[in-house]
């Protein structure tokens, strides 16, 4: 018997990211609006309609856009006005999104007009949770927004909304916008004046496929000290090293950064009942840095984590219009909380993290290797008596591919947020760049998490050959028992590794969450 889909009640209360992101990935969510918004989106209409009536000039109520600004749009002409400007900005280019990143757009829009400041009518914002619910997947291009408000992603929905545009079908082909409506029992949406700007002007592509990068990103924080604690293994078992002392609670306790304790407090975790708890009289006084400052590199990694976490929080749950419906004081007002730097500058510098957290990871891909060569020299001596040259399991030149990933996340790393022209006869002359920003962003939590992927399996490769003649630590010896029937199969690299990274997420998933306070 199938489960009871579950469902995301908006009310007043604040939307989590990983709200957004859990119904984003779950076609089978369903997103419901209560009494309360209902009524508050209700208050924010009437607004928009006295607006109107007053004759009053409001910027895409009764007027062009952009450098059209101050050219008034005939009332007669109103309604057609809103398909226009839905046609003109939808112009997006590029790539689609997939299935989850258009639900996670579609949704983080549905929260914005649950918050008030959009003036659409209860009956928009219902629409729009309806093409979620019945699972209807606009064709949504990737690229087209410079982050004062993703324009041509938000178009692409509206379009299909108005019984335009395209989207997918269940098949994976692509169909009329009209036909995805009818198929889901759905007439489209005629919109009323104002709604068309309402629709289209909000950060929702940034914020809502934001929380899906989050998601994989708190799935890397503990990937990162998941390698790290392997790594940690290896060379106390070659080269005398694994001192732990950096990761004890009293130096943490020194220095009140969370992420960092919390990444300490990880690899202890891991580490909890193995040999390395013990005292050795043999080990080295100090790591090489890559090791001994790991918690320092991953904890700010986790702050900064922490940190866009929150401005998607800020974001998601804001009322970024333009113009701004403000029930309170009942006016509408001209403004530019539709430009999202705070989530922009987090972006920027997650991916520098990253880049650090890969420079550590490859540094100590390429301590563990020496082993390796000794290991080599054992096969061949085997070889010279007549044993034959046995067969390696772990490919020898992984090293090579974490160093062209490191250099793809040092790339990357580059700031994106300060390359936009000015636009529309230089009235938009700043742009924040958020979603290419989070593009780049995408592209090196892809490159990192391989690279630590490949960590974990060369250490994890050494420790297989090592035996077990000192006990591993219960987390380390869990993802080393399920890591060792990947690297006995013996697949090629690519498979190694996406084999590998399939059994990280579920060892991280099912093994360590809630285990412990990094978890």
């Amino acid at each position: 018997m199938s489960a009871e889909p579950r469902t995301l009640l908006l009310g007043a209360a604040p939307v989590r990211p990983a709200d957004v992101a859990l119904a984003a990935i779950d076609p089978a969510f369903q997103v419901e609006l209560n009494q309360e918004v209902l009524i508050l989106m209700g208050r924010s209409r009437h607004i928009v309609e006295l607006t109107a009536a007053s004759g009053k000039r409001v910027y895409g109520l009764n007027t062009l856009l952009g450098s059209g600004r101050d050219t008034a749009v005939e009332e007669k002409s109103l309604l057609a006005y809103q398909v226009q400007v839905v046609r003109y900005h939808n112009s997006g280019v590029g790539s689609y999104l997939d299935r989850a990143g258009a639900r996670a757009l579609i949704l983080a829009r549905l929260v914005g007009f649950s918050r008030g400041g959009s003036g659409v009518r209860p009956e928009t914002a219902g629409f729009y949770a309806e093409m979620l619910n019945r699972d209807i997947f606009p064709a949504i291009p990737r690229e087209g927004s410079v982050g004062s408000s993703d324009l041509t992603q938000l178009a692409a929905v509206a379009a299909v909304a108005l019984g335009e545009g395209t989207a997918f079908h269940a098949d994976g082909t692509l169909i009329p916008g009209a036909k995805a409506l009818a198929d889901a029992g759905l007439q489209p949406l005629v919109l009323a004046p104002g709604e068309a700007l309402a629709l289209v002007s909000a950060n929702a592509y940034s914020v809502g496929v934001g929380t899906l990068a989050l998601v994989r990103l708190q799935h890397l924080a503990a990937l990162a000290d998941v390698a790290l604690s392997l790594s940690l293994e290896t060379i106390a078992r070659y080269d005398d090293g694994g001192n732990l002392s950096p990761f004890s609670p009293a130096i943490q306790a020194a220095k009140a950064i969370d992420g960092q304790r919390e990444s300490a407090s990880a690899v202890r975790h891991l580490l909890r009942g193995g040999w390395l708890e013990d005292v050795r009289p043999e080990v080295s006084v100090q790591d090489a840095l890559s090791f001994r400052a790991a918690p320092q590199t991953h904890g700010a990694f986790r702050s900064l984590v922490t940190q866009f976490d929150a401005a998607l929080e800020v974001e998601l749950n804001g009322r970024s219009d333009n113009p701004l419906v403000d029930v309170e004081s009942g006016q509408m007002v001209s403004g530019g909380n539709f430009q999202p730097m705070q989530l922009a500058f987090a972006i920027e510098g997650l991916r520098l993290a990253l880049a650090h957290v890969g420079i550590s990871s490859e540094r100590r891909i390429a301590k563990l290797y020496p082993p390796q060569r000794v290991i080599r020299a054992r096969h061949l001596q085997a070889a010279a008596s007549g044993d034959g040259l046995a067969q390696e399991e772990l490919p020898g030149l992984l090293w090579y591919s974490a160093a062209g990933l490191l250099a793809e996340l040092k790339f990357l790393a580059a700031p994106a947020t300060l390359g936009a022209p000015t636009l529309s006869a230089d009235v938009e002359d700043h742009s924040t760049l958020a979603p290419l920003a989070l593009q780049q962003l995408e592209k090196s939590l892809e490159a990192a998490e391989k690279l630590l992927v490949i960590e974990a399996l060369t250490a994890s490769y050494l420790l297989l050959e090592a035996g077990a003649a000192q006990p591993l630590g219960k987390g380390t010896g869990a993802v080393v028992g399920r890591l060792a029937d990947v690297l006995a199969d013996r697949p090629p690299a690519p498979d190694l590794v996406e084999r590998a990274r399939a059994e990280l997420r579920d060892v991280i998933d099912r093994e360590f969450a809630g285990t412990g306070e990094a978890w």
